[in-house]
């Protein structure tokens, strides 16, 4: 069996492709560290911004306790192609009232499981992006996206 040629990109269509990507590919993999153990798990955004992904979760998962310990984490987003867009980022905890009402009053789930924007078990989380890139297929070279 031959290796599989990808179609080359055009330069400028990388952010866009990426973007598009990350739009249509509703559950990616978050990656943090558990002390020195990698840990991966399917999210489910609440929010996106360009790069700027936004997580929901509860106090009570282990994930929380990673990521306040080293906020450091990946999330990736692999399409049925698959192509693939890697974004490298720090978790922060959201703080910002408006934006988590914005977050609570489009999001029925929470609403449904959680009751109130005041749960305590609540904590959204805001992943800035550090790096990010896309690559087409299994090409094996990945196209660095320019942020900002």
């Amino acid at each position: 069996m031959s290796k599989p040629i990808p179609a080359p990109i055009d330069p400028a269509q990388v952010a866009v492709l990426a973007r598009e990507l990350v739009k249509t590919s509703k559950y990616p993999i978050l990656a943090s560290m558990d002390g020195d153990q990698a840990r991966a798990r399917p999210v489910s955004p609440v929010r996106t911004e360009g790069f700027v992904i936004y997580i929901a979760n509860l106090k009570l998962y282990h994930k929380t306790v990673e990521l306040a310990a080293n906020p450091k984490c990946e999330l990736v987003y692999v399409n049925e192609g698959h192509d693939q867009v890697r974004i490298t980022g720090v978790a922060e905890v959201l703080t910002d009232r408006a934006m988590l009402q914005q977050i609570w009053d489009t999001n029925p789930l929470l609403r449904q499981y959680l009751g109130t924007i005041d749960n305590p078990a609540l904590i959204v989380y805001r992943v800035k992006p550090t790096r990010v890139r896309f690559m087409k297929e299994w090409a094996l070279e990945y196209h660095e996206v320019a942020l900002g």
